[in-house]
């Protein structure tokens, strides 16, 4: 049980099962008290507090699951959407490497490195960026890894909706990552 404090996300699917958004406690109340939750899954849940009566004394609470399925029209990602591109995202995706030499990175010395080079019509696109050190962006430079002799550890590749929800949510709970972890593909990314 996870009690008032810092609040984490609720993870909203829609009544199939298919994740929708990231909602504030605010919003799963509402849903809540508008008979709209079809259905609550994870292993966590959160309880809210909140006045007392002032007939009985007694303070007023509601659990609510970490995943709720909720019967409205909200289909916002129903679209495959998939994250803007940013630093945060790709360093996310990537796990914090460098796609061709390995190394941890911090998020601080973690560069965008374009495989086709802008200046070669390379794309600012999540197919065509990795996360890379310093030493790799400049030994590669404005070349493609095969003219640079450098080989990619991993393809680059467009998150789903399932990793875009996990990579947005900084606070993500266990149960939350599992569940959106079995909608994400598996992916055979590795190239050596």
């Amino acid at each position: 049980m996870i009690n008032q404090g810092a609040i984490p996300r609720i993870l909203k699917l829609d009544v199939g099962g298919l994740p929708v958004a990231w909602i504030d406690w605010r919003e799963a109340v509402g849903l809540h008290f508008t008979d709209k939750v079809a259905w609550g899954a994870g292993s966590a849940k959160i309880r809210l507090r909140g006045g007392r009566s002032r007939e009985t004394g007694r303070r007023s609470s509601i659990d609510i699951d970490s995943i709720i399925a909720v019967e409205d029209r909200s289909h916002r990602y129903s679209q495959n959407l998939v994250p803007t591109l940013t630093r945060r995202e790709l360093y996310h995706r990537d796990g914090g490497l460098c796609l061709y030499c390995g190394d941890h990175l911090t998020y601080a010395r973690m560069q965008i490195e374009h495989v086709v080079p802008k200046s070669c019509n390379g794309a600012h696109e999540w197919t065509n960026v990795v996360s890379a050190c310093g030493p790799c962006n400049r030994r590669k430079d404005n070349r493609t890894p095969e003219q640079a002799g450098m080989k990619l550890m991993a393809l680059p590749y467009e998150p789903n909706l399932a990793e875009w929800l996990i990579l947005s949510n900084r606070r993500i709970l266990a149960d939350q990552q599992a569940f959106l972890e079995r909608l994400a593909p598996r992916r055979g990314r590795g190239l050596s």
